[in-house]
């Protein structure tokens, strides 16, 4: 530091390029690369752009998040993180941009399958496993995009208009876990502003928020092209500005400094942190390292076989491998799978594994494939009628038929949003063509976002949501389909029935540059729970070839305040006769609540691995934080007293077990102002004594069983100047403080 010149300083604000930080030679700094890849490396080594147009060195293609989340297991994640680090080793970069935590408000979100879950603490807890799994490797991550980012349309324009609370509990909680609990060496700020504020700008966000609310001890990074001005990015707390911008960041800084708008000292803490990434980082990049890519690959088998979501089965799954007819492969994506997203996260895979073949290779039975539908279908496209006809041909005396329909690559990708929730009408069209030919039928899905299903699932006898399962997702869906391993993956969001149902519509994507997020803390299943909605399919929703009892419940709470806690315990047992995997599903329900709050949120949740008849007993810790809500009085969480329905299953709409605990709460009395309403001063601990002794004998008339509750909603202020009321307007200041200080 003390041998930069400014120059200097100022050019490490900056990457070099498209992937590289800046170096300074003259120092021996070098300059290290950075790259995109939440679930699977993407290296360019040639031309290189942001959005996946050029090919980029093989590596292993991992579920993308969507996929990921299904499966509810942080161990894996661990594990996947470990190997996306290593490969990050074998090509020397320093940090992987990733993984994005972003929640799904809307379905239809255009990068819904870059992203966990509708709900913070699943999406929280599962990508903090990842950046450990990474992290452990010596190569960083990039936690992203913060913040309130949840769509493409005018990503790089719209502002998110989000209130206090619904921020607190619903936007910013997955991003604290992970910066709480795995100290991310990058964060990435978003595109977007929030409350009309560029995130790259914004000081709140960079600073307040991140580092001195959460301890934050890393770097800020921007998305590729994020910065408006750089000089007020760096003095919100935006350390490093990518790609490379010309010139024009560095002229921006200088800018700053010579007009005094920006130190020399706030340059220092961004050059700082920089230099700091380069320390960190340097050890792990050894020329010659090299990555098991077979390992890798069954890996990522793994990783598919846990994150397909049996949805429905009515007794056709698993099928028999060596004995039983002809089985039908119907679908163009059983030969040619879509596997991953398209955008900067779009990885050129070491192999690749497609259903057909596997289905073939692991049986003795005759199986026949037809296309049934081509893969991209011009808009509005109809049934393709010879490929049709072809179809059910193939699946007329087969036994049984597996259909794989989904999202063609086109319609869902990052840069742009999905216009509605269903599958091309060429697909449902074949699904009923080829149930007239067929008395069994499989459907198997591959899409990055929820679709709609309600027209057509009932035409299957079993439906398998695949989401985008990586390279390896047509080999482990065989092993599902054949029963060598049980479904185990659960819906990390809801299926709606329909797009007019979902908490957003009317809401979404905005316009006129703004985008409010009018729903509040009700997205997801906390939307459809309280509201009492139907569903498609709940949160947490999954089926398997087993069966799991849950007995036993015990709950018991200790402590007050922000020193309480609620302890879980109850027996898992499968009652079937398959070894599989259950997720036990904690949700919490407040019976007393002074605010509006959802019906219920998940508070925990665990993985349970059974042999046929085994038990296990599961127990989990609530604490105050994950039964509390964000005050906006307080501005800060708080926990009320009271009773709280703890609710355990197997998904938010499954429940096997409740109990009801009595939780002793904080002493929540709300600072009072010249304006708060005259019955929030009446209901004062120390205020309200004192206010109803200078009211006298006008006390009366607040107390009015019928008159009085009008008269209470004034604020206190206005009543003092009605006439002959007894108390003074001047004398209200003094009052409030002197409550407020009595807390």
């Amino acid at each position: 530091m003390a041998q930069l010149t400014l120059e200097e300083k100022v050019s490490l604000a900056s990457g070099s390029d498209f992937w590289h930080t800046q170096g300074v030679e003259r120092l021996g700094v070098p300059a290290v690369m950075v790259t995109d890849g939440p679930h699977g490396l993407r290296k360019q080594a040639g031309e290189s752009d942001h959005v996946g147009l050029n090919d980029s060195v093989p590596a292993t293609c991992f579920p993308p998040a969507a996929g990921l989340a299904s499966t509810w297991d942080a161990d894996l994640l661990r594990r996947v993180g470990a190997a996306l680090g290593d490969e990050c080793r074998a090509e020397q970069v320093a940090v992987l941009l990733g993984p994005g935590v972003n929640m799904k408000r809307s379905p239809l979100c255009g990068r819904n399958f870059e992203y966990f879950s509708e709900d913070p603490l699943l999406a929280g807890e599962l990508a903090a496993a990842l950046v450990q799994g990474v992290q452990s490797r010596g190569v960083g991550t990039s936690l992203k995009h913060f913040a309130a980012n949840n769509q493409e349309t005018e990503r790089m324009s719209i502002s998110a208009e989000v209130d206090e609370r619904t921020l607190r509990e619903i936007y910013l909680p997955a991003f604290e876990r992970v910066v709480t609990q795995a100290q991310p060496w990058t964060v990435m700020c978003s595109y977007n502003k929030v409350n009309g504020v560029y995130a790259s700008q914004d000081p709140w966000l960079l600073t307040q928020v991140l580092r001195e609310e959460w301890g934050f001890a890393g770097l800020v990074v921007s998305d590729w092209g994020a910065v408006d001005e750089r000089w007020r990015a760096v003095a919100a707390g935006l350390d490093l500005e990518m790609p490379a911008s010309g010139g024009s960041g560095d002229a921006s800084i200088r800018a700053g400094l010579d007009a005094g708008d920006l130190t020399e000292a706030e340059l220092d803490v961004v050059v700082r942190r920089n230099l700091e990434l380069l320390a960190k980082a340097l050890p792990a990049m050894a020329p010659g390292q090299t990555f098991d890519a077979d390992a890798h690959h069954a890996l990522a088998r793994e990783a598919a076989r846990e994150s397909a979501v049996l949805l429905t089965n009515d007794g056709v799954l698993p099928l028999d491998p060596s004995a039983g007819g002809r089985i039908a492969v119907i679908g163009e994506m059983a030969r040619n799978p879509r596997f991953q997203g398209a955008g900067s996260s779009q990885v050129n895979p070491t192999r690749l594994d497609d259903a057909l073949t596997a289905l073939r290779a692991g049986t003795s039975r005759e199986v026949v494939f037809a296309a049934g539908y081509v893969a991209e279908p011009a808009a509005g496209e109809g049934a393709d009628e010879a490929l049709v006809a072809e179809a059910v041909e193939a699946a007329r005396g087969a036994e049984v038929a597996v259909l794989f329909l989904g999202l063609p690559a086109s319609w869902e990708s990052e840069g742009y949003d999905r216009e509605h929730l269903d599958l091309p009408g060429g697909q449902v069209a074949l699904l009923e063509a080829v149930r007239g030919a067929c008395d069994r039928v499989v459907v198997v899905l591959s899409n990055g976002g929820a679709v709609a299903v309600d027209g057509w699932a009932h035409r299957a006898d079993a439906l398998l949501e695949g989401w985008l399962l990586g390279q390896a997702g047509g080999a482990a869906t065989a092993d599902l389909l054949y029963g060598v391993v049980s479904p185990s993956g659960r819906l990390a969001e809801t299926v709606p029935v329909r797009l007019e149902d979902t908490p957003a519509y009317g809401a979404f994507p905005g316009d006129s540059g703004v985008v409010r997020y009018r729903e509040g803390l009700l997205i997801g299943y906390r939307w459809y729970d309280t509201r009492r909605a139907p569903v498609s399919f709940p949160f947490g929703h999954g089926l398997t070839y087993t069966t799991f009892a849950h007995t036993d419940l015990a709950v018991r709470a200790t402590g007050a305040g922000q020193d309480a806690s609620v302890e879980v315990a109850l027996t898992v047992t499968n009652t079937g006769e398959r070894a599989g995997a259950e997720v036990v599903q904690v949700y919490a329900a407040p019976q007393d609540a002074g605010v509006v709050r959802p019906e219920q949120e998940l508070v925990g949740f665990t993985r349970v691995h059974l042999e046929p008849g085994a038990a296990q007993e599961v127990s989990l810790t609530l604490s105050a934080r994950d039964l509390g809500h964000w005050s906006e009085v307080h501005h800060r969480w708080v926990l009320e007293g009271g009773r709280y329905e703890v609710r355990v299953g197997a998904s938010s709409r499954d429940v096997r077990q409740r109990a009801v605990v009595d939780v002793e709460g904080e002493d929540l009395v709300p600072l009072l102002t010249p304006q708060s309403e005259a019955g929030t001063w009446l209901e004062h601990p120390v205020a309200g004594p004192d206010l109803r002794s200078r009211l006298g004998e006008a006390a009366a008339m607040l107390d009015d069983p019928q008159h009085g509750r009008m008269m209470r909603a004034i604020p206190l202020v206005r009543l003092t100047r009605f006439p002959g009321f007894p108390v003074d307007e001047g004398d209200l200041p003094a009052l409030a403080d002197a409550a407020n200080g009595s807390r």
